[in-house]
């Protein structure tokens, strides 16, 4: 597998790990939760994670789609960001030529969802339910791992 590839689905065991932190025993109602009255809820942004990684995968097939879903329940939500993660991991893990440079992948939706995913435990803490902190450098995460 090309280096660029392997370092692209291992970003993406990344993001799942780290969105897995985040939206797991997410307290009642936080679905609802905003730093502003001008800013998306928990759900929409988690909703807009869901549509990146459809998007990253279509650019990856050579197309350029963009969906904007309307957001579901918390967990539909979720198990739909995870899958759609996963089958854009499946896309890099084949062996078919990518539509989309690597680095255009990783600037555009992958960049994209690291910063959502930080929206999202910021929303945890002033929901009073922060996610707990850990030093990510010894976190084992694996290419491949986007089970909830």
């Amino acid at each position: 597998m090309h280096p660029a590839r392997e370092l692209l689905r291992h970003t993406l065991a990344t993001i799942a790990y780290r969105a897995r932190k985040a939206v797991r025993d997410a307290p009642p109602g936080f679905a609802g939760v905003r730093a502003a009255d001008t800013s998306r809820t928990a759900i929409e942004i988690l909703a807009h994670m869901g549509d990146l990684f459809d998007w990253a995968l279509s650019l990856a097939k050579g197309q350029q789609v963009w969906r904007e879903s309307t957001p579901q329940a918390w967990d539909a939500e979720t198990k739909r960001f995870f899958t759609a993660l996963s089958a854009f991991d499946a896309c890099l893990a084949g062996d078919s030529i990518l539509g989309a440079p690597p680095e255009k992948l990783l600037q555009g939706p992958i960049a994209d969802a690291l910063t959502h995913i930080g929206q999202i435990t910021l929303l945890r803490r002033i929901a009073g339910s922060p996610v707990k902190g850990e030093n990510y450098f010894k976190a084992d995460i694996a290419t491949g791992q986007f089970a909830v």
